[in-house]
């Protein structure tokens, strides 16, 4: 296991907070959703995305804040805020994102759609035949599956699951049994569709829906049978949901996690959505009983799950309120119809996702599994989806009596259970699969092919900065690289030899690894281009990634900035350096890119004296990425490819003037807007890259 780094005292005002920033880039997210200029369903759709990700904001982040203020912990991060000032700084932060959401929902959006035939019509507004089918709806398929739970002595209050939909119920009268005690709860079974499409010949639209919750709330009354039914509220709970398994008693970590994962739903409550017409006594229970404050309280003027709407863009068959459809180009070494291996050998290739296609990756793990040459086959797996067709052509080569190692992230969060049935699946037709090392998450991309060839064996590599995930290399950006370089190879080799076996660090020549060389050569890199800038000639760094956190790095940039080296950062989360601040960081930009593709890729270019250093990484600049998690940052060693990733991966994002946001010294970001010709760089490279659109 890691031991906890220590870090020197830095100046906290240098420091900007992860938490608000990220708070930060929910905002520019949901200006996504504000944009009128994107297509009106996917305009719903981020706003869908903003909700979910304040859902793992809080089930990770603010958690994490409650139980550093639960334990008496007065410990602040390096901006030196102390964790109680914090949580009420988030809660005032994110009262506001889901204020300006439900007015963007209720007063953009939805008449919006209303306009364009896709409507959501209030139960006050409901036709007669609306009324009947929905009622017959309630009675066939809601009531016969839904348990009400009326609270007295021997019916306590009964267990929540995390974001499920519930209904807080307010009654007058006595029961049968003479039983009044006022309160019952209605959990909403996750069987039932949260949204349901109403029959065309019923809506004078083309798309009529309506929600679950609003079916409840009007046959509520006949699951209190003689009650007088005073108030029913939807309310959702979220929990605690980071996993803790303690290696001292960690015997199998399979084991150990399926028992942790049984208890995810039921971690404690760090926040309580309810309606904005949930009576003040009815959310003073609620919050006694979830021990939770005001604070923890966030009423919405409308449903209290915007995620459920996620579906709605996929229902509705209305292409011109959606992103223009694209097929995902191919290089053109590759779309000679040559075999994979003969294309790799003839010289490194680079695919950009998801511009250009994913399917080369998949395409060389189905030839390795089929071709008798092939002897073993390597990969990492940190997230790769349900039925993925990779892991598919894993198995068949394991059947075929290949030699198949998988090392496999059981701790990737929330793809735990996904994980551990791919593990059963692997394990039941041959192959190997281990769970890395146990306190670093295997979070590096990589696969190796051993073959059999003429003059030897022979190992072919893909590396990646994203996860071998085909649904998300179709909506995220990175890159990919597919190569036969022999030092490559070896280096590759020896990660994998770590990660299943027992040894010392090895040294690499090429690769830059987590939690080892990374770091290290990451702030060496920066103040090398700080020595060349202070000798008078031009230090220059540009980098790409999702989160800039790590305070050695921040320093070293700030202290490269003083030097002289003009310093370009893309990041598209949280930052947590001040660029811009005069005599600290005049020298640094710091810009933010949010569009139509969630921009995945890690770049870090060093021009080092015109040798010109660029590598591709799975690693964020932060302390987990550099200490907590196996990680590879890889160079790009061929020049022409080289060329290829400053075009398209660093360029582009540097003059985007449509969908970039600059930020200020504060933290704060301020969107660029084009003065004449518009330059966005996810569709720049869709028109240079993909094969049509």
């Amino acid at each position: 296991m890691h031991a906890d780094r220590m870090t020197a005292n830095y100046p906290p005002e240098h420091f900007l907070n992860r938490e608000l920033s990220l708070l930060q880039f929910q905002r520019r997210v949901l200006a996504q959703a504000a944009d009128p200029t994107v297509p009106l369903l996917e305009r719903l759709r981020f706003l869908c995305i903003v909700s979910s990700n304040l859902d793992e904001f809080f089930e990770i982040r603010v958690s994490g804040l409650k139980e550093q203020i639960r334990i008496g912990s007065r410990k602040s991060g390096e901006d030196g805020i102390a964790p109680a000032e914090l949580l009420e700084r988030v809660s005032d932060e994110v009262h506001e994102i889901i204020s300006e959401q439900y007015q963007l929902l209720n007063g953009d959006i939805l008449p919006a759609l209303e306009k364009e035939g896709v409507v959501f019509p209030r139960r006050s507004l409901w036709t007669e035949a609306q009324r009947a089918w929905i009622h017959n709806y309630f009675m066939r398929e809601v009531m016969p599956v839904l348990t009400p739970i009326g609270l007295d002595p021997a019916h306590p209050f009964p267990r929540v699951l995390n974001k499920s939909l519930n209904f807080a119920v307010e009654l007058e009268g006595r029961d049968a049994f003479g039983r009044d005690s006022g309160a019952a709860i209605v959990q909403a079974p996750r069987a039932l569709p949260r949204v349901i499409r109403l029959p065309r010949e019923l809506c004078e639209q083309e798309y009529g829906f309506v929600f679950l919750s609003s079916v409840l709330h009007a046959h509520v009354g006949e699951l209190f049978s003689g009650m007088n039914v005073l108030g029913c509220y939807q309310f959702r709970v979220t929990r605690n949901s980071d996993l803790f398994v303690d290696e001292e008693e960690v015997k199998d970590l399979r084991t150990s996690l399926k028992g942790e994962l049984q208890q995810r739903h039921f971690g404690d409550a760090v926040r309580l959505e309810v309606a904005d017409n949930c009576s003040e006594e009815m959310a003073s229970f609620l919050l006694q009983h979830f021990h939770l404050t005001p604070g923890d309280l966030y009423r919405t003027p409308g449903i209290v799950n915007l995620v459920r709407l996620m579906q709605v863009p996929d229902w509705v068959e209305r292409p011109d309120l959606k992103y223009a459809p694209f097929v995902p180009g191919l290089p053109k070494v590759l779309d000679k119809r040559r075999q994979v291996f003969t294309a790799i050998r003839g010289g490194d290739i680079l695919l950009h996702h998801p511009f250009q296609s994913f399917g080369p990756v998949i395409e060389l793990l189905r030839a390795a599994a089929d071709d008798p040459h092939v002897l073993a086959i390597k990969m990492t797996v940190y997230r790769t989806g349900t039925d993925s067709v990779l892991m598919e052509h894993l198995a068949r080569a394991a059947q075929k009596g290949k030699e198949v190692t998988v090392v496999l992230e059981l701790m990737a969060r929330f793809d735990e259970e996904a994980n551990i049935t791919l593990a059963n699946r692997l394990e039941e037709v041959g192959a190997h699969v281990v769970y890395g090392v146990f306190g670093y998450k295997t979070h590096a991309k990589l696969l190796m092919i051993v073959r059999r060839e003429e003059d030897g064996l022979r190992r072919y590599v893909h590396m990646g900065t994203g996860n071998y995930h085909p649904r998300t290399t179709r909506f995220y950006t990175d890159f990919g690289l597919l190569t036969c370089n022999k030092e490559i190879g070896e280096d590759v080799a020896t990660v994998f030899k770590q990660l299943t076996g027992l040894g010392k660090a090895t040294e690499l020549r090429h690769l830059w690894q987590a939690p080892f060389t990374l770091q290290p050569n990451v702030v060496a890199a920066i103040r090398q281009e700080a020595v060349i800038a202070r000798e008078g000639r031009r230090g220059r760094v540009i980098a790409k990634m999702n989160a800039l956190l790590e305070p050695e790095t921040i320093e070293a940039l700030y202290e490269a900035s003083q030097a002289g080296v003009e310093i370009d950062l893309i990041v598209r989360g949280p930052c947590a350096l001040r660029p811009g601040v005069p005599g600290l960081s005049d020298n640094i930009r710091v810009r933010s890119v949010v569009g139509r593709f969630l921009e995945h890729h890690r770049i870090f270019h060093f021009h080092a004296d015109g040798a010109e250093h660029m590598y591709l990484s799975s690693a964020d600049w932060m302390d987990r990425n550099f200490f907590r998690r196996i990680e590879i940052a890889f160079p790009v060693l061929d020049p022409r490819l080289k060329r290829r990733v400053m075009k398209e991966g660093l360029r582009p994002y540097l003059g985007d003037n449509c969908q970039a946001w600059d930020m200020q010294p504060d933290g704060k970001y301020r969107r660029k807007h084009p003065r004449s010709i518009r330059r966005a760089a996810q569709l720049i490279l869709l028109k240079e890259l993909a094969a049509s659109s």
